[in-house]
């Protein structure tokens, strides 16, 4: 686990006796008991790790302001997007200040400690329990310029960055979902998992719907949402999709879910979705969803609603509709 990197990083020394430590990006089960509570910042943009990190009592925020006197930057997933992060702690430590890089092998901690040997004077690697943590002192943001983050065009008019779901191009799944979408979609209606909102401007061309919450748990690419979706009809919840309550019921929940926790495959997030939206839904609401095609949705859609039909099926997704919520109420 990292905490026992990272007890063995600290313990090795180079702790600064005063001053903020910033920790930027860890999950939110992260071990972090090597740290002085009083001293840390986390910085999250997931939502759900976000608020796990605040329940634990910890100073958490979704953008951190510096100085801070040294740091330890979790890996990403993305490459570009551990850079940006590497990028990101170097502007905010003080110069001469320690920065740990910790990450499993999973995560591509190998390949951004071998990219960080050619920039800086990076200690010999710690490795514990299939991941490795090295240290560097900062020697300023310049030394990382062109890793920080950068704007990318994944379709005319809109703009990601690295780390975001589908950060270069749209995918699939909400290729398949969009032209699924009905003519007489209208009213209220929900994008569950909105992303950097390409889906929800799809459905904002249609005319009949009065208002759109775009919900989403990324805070780096609802921001990026924020920028490409400008419509006024439009309205945006950092938030967890699975415990989100609109003010009030729905015509519609039009979604995308997720089926990742980490890197293993989980159907258990797409049943809380669809859970939730039957939830959110008027006695008259209807969810339309895409979902690779071996995802077993159907039982969970038909306890939860009273129809459910496949509307189309390609490319290896299936668009699954369901109507009249089993458990809504007027």
């Amino acid at each position: 686990m990292s905490g026992d990197r990272l007890s063995l990083a600290i313990g090795a020394g180079d702790l600064p006796a005063e001053g903020r430590i910033l920790v930027l990006g860890p999950p939110g089960q992260a071990d972090l008991s090597a740290l002085p509570a009083g001293r840390i910042t986390v910085e999250q943009t997931f939502r759900p790790d976000h608020d796990a990190w605040a329940r634990r009592g910890l100073e958490v925020t979704a953008r951190a302001e510096g100085p801070f006197a040294a740091a330890i930057v979790f890996a990403q997933r993305s490459r570009d997007a551990s850079r940006a992060a590497v990028a990101r702690a170097a502007s905010l430590v003080a110069t001469g200040g320690a920065i740990w890089v910790d990450g499993a092998k999973t995560d591509g901690i190998d390949s951004l400690l071998k990219d960080l040997r050619w920039r800086v004077g990076l200690s010999a690697p710690l490795a514990k329990a299939h991941g490795k943590i090295a240290r560097f002192a900062n020697e300023g943001d310049q030394v990382f310029a062109d890793w920080a983050a950068r704007d990318l065009t994944p379709a005319p008019g809109f703009k990601t960055l690295p780390g975001v779901f589908s950060a270069e191009a749209v995918d699939r799944g909400s290729l398949c979902l969009a032209a699924a979408l009905p003519a007489d979609l209208k009213g209220k209606v929900a994008d569950l998992g909105a992303g950097w909102g390409w889906l929800s401007a799809q459905i904002l061309a249609r005319p009949g719907v009065s208002l759109l919450h775009l919900v989403e748990a990324d805070r780096v690419a609802l921001d990026c949402a924020r920028l490409n979706v400008t419509d006024t009809r439009a309205r945006f919840h950092w938030e967890d999709a699975t415990t989100f309550t609109p003010g009030d019921r729905l015509d519609w929940v039009v979604m995308n879910p997720p089926f990742h926790v980490s890197r293993a495959a989980d159907p258990g997030l797409g049943i809380a979705f669809i859970r939730a939206a039957a939830a959110m839904l008027a006695p008259h609401g209807r969810l339309l969803m895409v979902a690779n095609r071996h995802l077993p949705y159907e039982k969970t859609l038909a306890a939860a609603f009273r129809h459910v039909e496949e509307v189309s099926m390609g490319d290896g997704f299936k668009v699954l509709k369901a109507s009249a919520p089993v458990r809504s109420r007027p």
